[in-house]
């Protein structure tokens, strides 16, 4: 049993990831982290949590706070506050700003709770994840973002719901940017054990459609309802069980790169990683072909640019 704790719990993602957060067998308590002058929603929505909690007869320790200290022992810190994402607003709008809220938590991390892997997953999530691993001295291994999970998980519905087959016959994965520049690993995609390529010999596929579909994703959503909730709620959720129970999957996550994929240092992409109670327990090597090679550098080109510069601005302002 483990101890969680959320920055930015009463934001959409935070309040959706502490709530499936409780209800997990794994987790003994939840730190529904937030601003002071946010603490009275934090308790609000710890007491409705509850009312729901014991209709399961689920006795999970939920504690609102806006002190520090009570980070201490999480195994876990998850950073999602910051400025949110509004339609025809990309993820990058917002790297500026939000730089200086994970920087400032992901410190304070350090220090309370200096045994913890801190999941970062304000957008832009790539940078953040590398402003996070600056602000709090981690190894790298224990600072991971969010990355394509989402991503990764929603390209292997679509195919599943075109093709109307079961998505647990579907492997694929994306990585790269959480963004723009995302990655989709077509070439090693595969449907029931056949190569893509092979596959939509025979079936009526759109691969074009598809692909565009998932890059507009997030803001198709948000368009129609205001924000993106459950699918990354979820998709956080279920890289937290992940990391705690040791399972040892691979899942494609936000991680500073020191060379292992196409070279890219320096920056931090998405990438297939081990997890485990430790943070990232390796990378997992892929074959790409060209194009996507060529793809995934220039993604990093992009993401290192864009790093450097809330890098920069950062320093400015101290």
């Amino acid at each position: 049993m483990a101890k969680v704790s959320v920055m930015g719990s009463t934001g959409v993602i935070g309040k959706n990831v502490t709530f499936k957060l409780a209800r997990a067998d794994t987790i003994s308590e939840v730190v529904l982290f937030s601003r002071p002058e946010s603490i009275d929603k934090a308790k609000g929505q710890s007491y409705d949590m509850y009312d729901a909690l014991a209709a399961e007869d689920i006795d999970c320790l939920l504690t609102p706070s806006c002190n520090y200290e009570d980070l201490a022992d999480s195994a876990i810190v998850l950073i999602s506050a910051g400025a949110p994402r509004h339609e025809g607003m990309s993820r990058r709008d917002l790297a500026y700003v939000n730089a200086e809220i994970v920087s400032n938590y992901a410190k304070e991390i350090s220090i309370h709770a200096p045994d913890a892997i801190i999941l970062v997953a304000t957008n832009p999530v790539d940078v953040m994840t590398t402003i996070a691993l600056d602000a709090s001295g981690f190894d790298r291994n224990k600072v991971i973002g969010v990355g394509n999970h989402l991503d990764s998980l929603r390209l292997k519905t679509y195919f599943a719901r075109r093709l109307n087959i079961n998505s647990s016959e579907i492997h694929t994965r994306v990585i790269g940017e959480h963004g723009d520049n995302m990655v989709p690993l077509l070439s090693s995609t595969t449907i029931g054990g056949i190569p893509l390529k092979y596959f939509i010999r025979d079936v009526e596929l759109d691969i074009k459609e598809i692909i565009q579909t998932l890059r507009n994703a997030g803001n198709t959503i948000i368009s129609k309802k205001g924000a993106t909730e459950y699918g990354p709620a979820y998709a956080i959720s279920n890289l937290i069980t992940t990391l705690i129970t040791n399972t040892h999957k691979i899942l494609t996550v936000s991680l500073y790169l020191d060379g292992e994929i196409a070279d890219v240092k320096g920056v931090s992409l998405g990438v297939p990683s081990v997890l485990s109670k430790k943070g990232n327990a390796m990378i997992v090597p892929i074959h790409m072909n060209d194009y996507e090679k060529k793809k995934f550098q220039n993604a990093a080109e992009e993401i290192r640019k864009l790093t450097e510069d809330v890098r920069k601005n950062l320093k400015e302002e101290k």
